[in-house]
C-alpha cells in the first residue's frame, strides 16, 4: 500500500497531485493512470522501481484525486491532446530529465501522445495497448457488436442521462467496469474503495463525460489543441524505446495489439501477459521490468 505524501506542482492549467517513490536523484519515471482507476494502481510497480534506483512520478490524472483545475472558469477538458501536455508539463515543472514513461487506459493514451509529439523530451515508453493514439475519426463509426457491447459506458456517457448515471453512481460503475475489464482479478472491496475516493473530484463527471463525447467527436475540444490532434489524426510513428504489452484475458483488446508493431519505429518489443486490463495492479512484475528494458534501452 502506498504511504507516501501527495505533493502538488503548478502547470499552466492544473495543480497536479502526485506520489512520488525512490531517491530524488533517481532515474526519472511517470506512470499515468486511466479512468475508473488513480494512482494506486502503480503502488507494486513504484516499488519494484524504486529499489532499481528508479525516481518515479505517479500523478492524479486531471479530474481525479486531488489534481485540481487553476481556474473555475477552464472548460473541464479531458481530451488526448489536454492529457499528454499535462505529462509534459509536469515533467518540465519537475525538472526531469529524458523520463520513461509508463501508462495503461488514458495513461497509455496520454503517454503514446507525449511520446509521439514530443520525442526529444521522452527517454521512452511502456504503453499498455500498443499504439494508443485514438482515431476520432474512426471512433465516429461501429465495432463488432461484442465490442460495442463491452463499451456501453461509452454509449451511456453521450447522453444526460449518462452524466446523471456517472454522477450518482460513480462508485459502482467503477466497480462494474473493474470486474468487466480483469475478469480474472480477484481484488476485495477495500482496495477497490481506496481507489474509489479519487472519483469524489469536483470535476471528475465533467472531465470523464468530456473526454469520451471528445472521442466519440460529439463534444468539441479546446481551440488551443487543435494543431495538435491534427497531428495525433495523422498517426505519427512513435520513435522512442518502447515496450507494449498486451493482457489476453482484457475484452476491450480482443486478439491483442501486436498488428501495431509498424508504428514504433525505434527499439520496440510487445509482450503478452495472463492479465486483463489493469495490467500494473494485476501483474506489476510485468510492468516494472518492461520499464526497467526500456531504461536499459536508453
Amino acid at each position: 500500500m502506498n504511504d507516501q505524501p501527495v505533493k502538488t506542482i503548478a502547470t499552466e492549467t492544473l495543480l497536479i497531485a502526485y506520489v512520488e517513490h525512490g531517491p530524488s536523484d533517481g532515474w526519472p519515471v511517470i506512470l499515468s493512470h486511466g479512468f475508473p482507476y488513480d494512482i494506486h494502481a502503480f503502488d507494486e510497480v513504484a516499488s519494484i522501481l524504486k529499489h532499481a534506483g528508479a525516481r518515479v512520478i505517479t500523478p492524479y490524472t486531471r479530474g481525479f484525486g486531488h489534481t485540481r483545475f487553476i481556474s473555475k472558469h477552464v472548460k473541464r477538458n479531458a481530451q488526448q491532446a489536454a492529457r499528454g501536455t499535462d505529462i509534459i508539463e509536469l515533467s518540465d515543472a519537475l525538472e526531469l530529465e529524458m523520463p520513461v514513461l509508463g501508462g495503461f487506459d488514458w495513461g497509455g493514451n496520454a503517454s503514446c501522445v507525449a511520446a509521439a509529439l514530443w520525442p526529444e523530451k521522452i527517454g521512452g515508453l511502456v504503453s499498455y495497448a500498443s499504439y494508443d493514439v485514438i482515431d476520432v475519426q474512426e471512433q465516429r463509426h461501429a465495432l463488432a457488436p461484442s465490442l460495442e457491447r463491452i463499451c456501453w459506458y461509452q454509449h451511456l456517457f453521450q447522453s444526460e442521462r449518462g452524466r446523471e448515471c456517472l454522477a450518482k453512481y460513480r462508485y459502482e460503475i467503477g466497480r462494474m467496469l473493474w470486474s468487466e475489464w480483469s475478469p480474472n482479478w480477484q481484488f476485495d472491496e477495500t482496495e477497490y474503495a481506496r481507489t474509489a475516493a479519487a472519483f469524489e473530484n469536483p470535476d471528475f463527471v465533467d472531465v470523464v463525460i468530456h473526454c469520451y463525447r471528445f472521442m466519440h467527436g460529439l463534444d468539441a475540444g479546446d481551440p488551443a489543441f487543435r494543431q495538435m490532434e491534427d497531428l495525433l489524426a495523422q498517426k505519427p510513428k512513435i520513435k522512442v524505446p518502447t515496450v507494449t504489452i498486451d493482457g489476453t484475458a482484457d475484452p476491450l483488446k480482443p486478439g491483442g495489439t501486436a498488428d501495431h508493431a509498424s508504428s514504433f519505429i525505434g527499439l520496440h518489443e510487445h509482450v503478452v501477459v495472463d492479465a486483463g486490463h489493469n495490467v500494473p495492479q494485476e501483474n506489476p512484475k510485468v510492468f516494472a521490468d518492461a520499464v526497467m528494458k526500456v531504461h536499459s534501452w536508453m
